[in-house]
C-alpha cells in the first residue's frame, strides 16, 4: 500500500475527498491516502508543503502561487474548484462599522502571513482604491481566534468563504458588510516537486479517482442536507452554495496562470511573475 500524505481546509469544497477515502476508492488501487484538516488555512498549508509534512494539498490558488515564487517546491497538478471563492467581509455584530469604507485604515484579522484571507484584504483594498501599504494585520491562526478577535475589538474585520462564516451570522456574533469574490478559480491540487519526482503514477490516479467523485457530486442523492449537517449549514444556505460551485477536472493553463498572476502584481501581491514550467506540472 503507498501512503501519501494530502492536507485541506474543512470545508465542504473538500468533502468530495472524505467521501472517497470513506468508499475505500483509493484503497481499491493500492493507496492509502491519509487527509489532514487544517483548518488554520491557506498559510498553514504552504507552510506544510515546504516542511515535507504533507505531499499534496487543496489549496487556494493565489497563496499558492505567491509562495511558489517565494521558493516553496511544489506545482499546481490540477484545478480543483473552478469557480471563484466568495469571500464574506466580516465585522463584529455590535461594532460601528456599516459600509466597507468605514473599514478604510482599521485591523484585519488574518489566519497568518500569506494566507488567503490576508492577500484577499490587498484585493479588496485594490478595488475599493485605498493604499494597500496602509493595511494593518492581526495574526488570529483560525476562526475561533477571528472571534475572539473581533469581539474583544483586537481586530475590526475579517474575510473568510461566506458560507462557512454564515453561522456566526445567524448566531449574531458577525455581521456581513459585502462580499469579495477572487478574480481567479478559488482551489488547486497541489504536490511537492519530490512526489512528482518519484512517483507521478499515484498522482495521476488519485486525480483520475477525485475528479470521478466530483464529476457527479451534485447528483449524489440528498447531498445538500448531509453538507447541510456535517457542516452546521442551513440547508438553503447549502443549495446556494452548491449552485454556485463548479469543480474542475482540468490541468490548469498558461492562459489562467497568467491571468491570475498579472491581477496579483496588480495589487502588490507579488513582485514578480513566474513561467509556467515553474509554477505547474505540464
Amino acid at each position: 500500500m503507498n501512503r501519501i500524505r494530502i492536507a485541506g481546509v474543512p470545508e465542504h469544497f473538500n468533502f468530495p475527498w472524505q467521501l472517497s477515502i470513506e468508499n475505500r476508492d483509493f484503497e481499491s488501487q493500492n493507496i492509502d491516502l491519509q487527509w489532514t484538516n487544517v483548518p488554520e488555512g491557506t498559510g498553514k498549508l504552504c507552510q506544510m508543503l515546504r516542511n515535507n509534512e504533507t505531499d499534496l494539498a487543496v489549496i487556494l490558488t493565489e497563496g499558492i502561487i505567491k509562495d511558489i515564487l517565494a521558493g516553496n517546491s511544489s506545482k499546481i497538478v490540477q484545478v480543483y474548484v473552478k469557480t471563484p471563492l466568495i469571500w464574506g467581509i466580516h465585522v463584529a455584530a455590535n461594532s460601528n462599522f456599516y459600509t466597507l469604507n468605514d473599514l478604510k485604515n482599521t485591523r484585519a484579522a488574518i489566519s497568518r502571513k500569506g494566507s488567503g484571507s490576508e492577500l484577499m484584504a490587498f484585493v479588496n483594498a485594490h478595488n475599493q482604491n485605498w493604499p494597500t501599504k496602509d493595511l494593518q494585520f492581526e495574526i488570529v491562526n483560525t476562526i475561533d481566534g477571528a472571534v475572539e478577535a473581533l469581539t474583544h475589538q483586537k481586530a475590526d474585520y475579517f474575510m473568510w468563504e461566506r458560507f462557512m462564516t454564515k453561522p456566526l451570522v445567524d448566531q449574531g456574533i458577525f455581521r456581513r458588510l459585502d462580499d469579495c469574490l477572487t478574480p481567479w478559480p478559488s482551489f488547486v491540487i497541489v504536490a511537492t516537486d519530490n512526489l512528482i519526482k518519484n512517483q507521478p503514477h499515484l498522482i495521476d490516479t488519485i486525480l483520475e479517482i477525485i475528479n470521478i467523485q466530483t464529476s457527479s457530486f451534485k447528483k449524489i442523492p440528498n447531498i445538500t442536507t448531509t453538507l447541510a449537517d456535517q457542516f452546521n449549514q442551513k440547508k438553503e444556505d447549502i443549495e446556494q452554495w452548491i449552485s454556485r460551485t463548479e469543480w474542475s477536472q482540468e490541468p490548469i493553463t498558461e492562459e489562467v496562470l497568467n491571468n491570475v498572476q498579472n491581477q496579483l502584481v496588480e495589487v502588490n501581491i507579488i513582485d514578480k511573475k513566474g513561467t509556467f514550467a515553474e509554477l505547474a506540472l505540464h
